[in-house]
């Protein structure tokens, strides 16, 4: 007897504004590290560029471009074999700009072991077809999602 399908769920749509923050996650393989055996600052610093522009497209529902990387802070080396979880969340924005912060926790994949690596943050610009800055949707307050 032929198996059946289960139905297809019904497609969801996220509107602009909606999504503010992610989870990415990514293993250090040997050549991104450096002679230490340590995760290369560039390495890093694209990752969370990644991470945020990912945050960032999926806020805006537009094509997105990194305007700048503000501060960015080496807590601690991630080493070779660890993984790295990206949280890159939206934290503010302006007319067509989203500030994104980023953090990046190393994590030992054996013993579960982690700590914050590197934090920083990043601005985007929204972009129309034309590739001219366009409006973003502004960042709900508290008071909105409470309703109050």
């Amino acid at each position: 007897m032929p198996r059946s399908e289960p139905p297809a769920e019904p497609a969801q749509k996220m509107e602009p504004g909606r999504v503010t923050e992610a989870r990415l996650i990514e293993m250090v393989f040997p050549e991104q590290t450096n002679h230490y055996g340590t995760l290369f600052g560039g390495q890093a610093l694209a990752l969370m560029d990644k991470a945020a522009f990912v945050v960032a497209s999926r806020y805006a529902r537009r094509n997105v471009v990194t305007a700048s990387s503000e501060k960015v802070d080496f807590h601690v080396p991630v080493r070779q074999g660890q993984l790295v979880e990206l949280h890159p969340r939206v934290v503010a924005t302006g007319r067509t700009s989203m500030t994104v912060e980023v953090d990046l926790f190393a994590e030992d994949l054996l013993t579960g072991d982690r700590q914050l690596g590197t934090r920083g943050r990043f601005v985007f610009v929204a972009l129309d077809a034309h590739g001219r800055p366009t409006a973003v949707p502004p960042l709900p307050t508290s008071t909105d999602a409470t309703g109050g």
